[in-house]
């Protein structure tokens, strides 16, 4: 109720001045009604061009070892976008300290690296610009890396990845 009679209030003393505002700006601006005094303003520009939202299928990738594939959600972000662009990609993980694969890449993505303070089993991170690392032992890190994505299944990790060498692809399908 209160909310309705403040605005039924706002209403009485703002609607002679901001009509004749509105009247003014439409006679020397030819804006249409409805349409912005500025129809070059950001406000505008932003609603007529914002991309379609992503559909899902555009924020996800796959990971196979072996016969075993994963599917893992894409971070919203540059470096994300980046590797998703260069799929599909083979690559020969080697083994770092029990807990993760990791693989150069032949050209860095732009990275946006930062602490993530604890690693989550089925993180996918980019350490420098140019290590991709599939993570599969949960564990405390003070290193920085860029946020790559989140492979689904995550427990089942471990055991598909092994201790040695590892073939990995990568496919948008």
């Amino acid at each position: 109720m209160r909310d309705r009679q403040s605005a039924h209030a706002h209403r009485e003393l703002c609607v002679p001045r901001g009509l004749t505002v509105l009247l003014g700006l439409l006679a020397l601006g030819g804006c249409k009604p409805g349409q912005g005094a500025t129809s070059g303003s950001s406000a505008a520009a932003a609603t007529d061009t914002a991309p379609p939202s992503a559909r899902p299928e555009e924020s996800r990738m796959w990971m196979t070892v072996g016969d075993r594939r994963f599917a893992i959600t894409l971070a919203d972000n540059a470096a994300a976008r980046a590797l998703a662009a260069r799929l599909p990609l083979t690559l020969d993980m080697r083994e770092l300290n029990g807990n993760e694969k990791h693989a150069d890449l032949a050209e860095a993505l732009p990275a946006n690296a930062s602490r993530p303070g604890t690693i989550r089993t089925g993180d996918l991170m980019l350490w420098g610009a140019d290590t991709l690392v599939v993570f599969y032992v949960t564990f405390d890190s003070p290193y920085s890396y860029t946020r790559l994505g989140r492979i689904d299944d995550a427990p089942a990790l471990p055991q598909v990845l092994g201790r040695g060498q590892v073939r990995t692809v990568f496919t948008r399908e």
